[in-house]
């Protein structure tokens, strides 16, 4: 098994395990590797240092709790997909109903929940026109589908 480190086109690192360095050239060749972050199809392979299993060997000392920018963006991004969970798991999806959903609820004719789903540019205007908020998120590919 093979972890490498990639990145995006829009800087998110992260590990990809494959069964060879072919295996993974191959995948990221067809698009079939995309970012957790924000779904982005463009990555690239990163240099990286081998990792060696050496039994008694001993875990570096930990420094002065500053932390490199790399391992900064790593806790970023991994509460980034934590907050996105919790967003999928406690709203309802109402799909390409969206802003009539929303609108129902604001002028109470609908109760009044968390809900996710699409709307044009032009929807979510309109919205904003009649002093409903909205937040756009974005919900990587991986984080749609039931894990397998």
């Amino acid at each position: 098994m093979k972890v490498l480190d990639l990145r995006c086109a829009h800087d998110h690192r992260f590990e990809g395990w494959f069964a060879s360095e072919e295996e993974a050239q191959n995948q990221i060749a067809r698009d079939l590797v995309q970012c957790p972050v924000c779904g982005d199809h463009a990555v690239s392979r990163l240099p990286s240092a081998p990792r060696l299993n050496l039994s008694g060997a001993v875990a570096p000392a930990q420094g002065s709790g500053e932390s490199s920018p790399t391992a900064r963006q790593a806790a970023l991004q991994a509460l980034y997909l934590k907050a996105v969970r919790q967003v999928l798991a406690q709203t309802e999806d109402v799909g390409e109903r969206f802003a009539e959903e929303a609108r129902r609820m604001h002028y109470e004719e609908a109760p009044e929940r968390g809900i996710r789903g699409s709307a044009s540019a032009e929807e979510v205007q309109a919205l904003a026109e009649e002093g409903i908020d909205t937040i756009q998120l974005v919900v990587p590919d991986a984080l749609k589908q039931t894990a397998h």
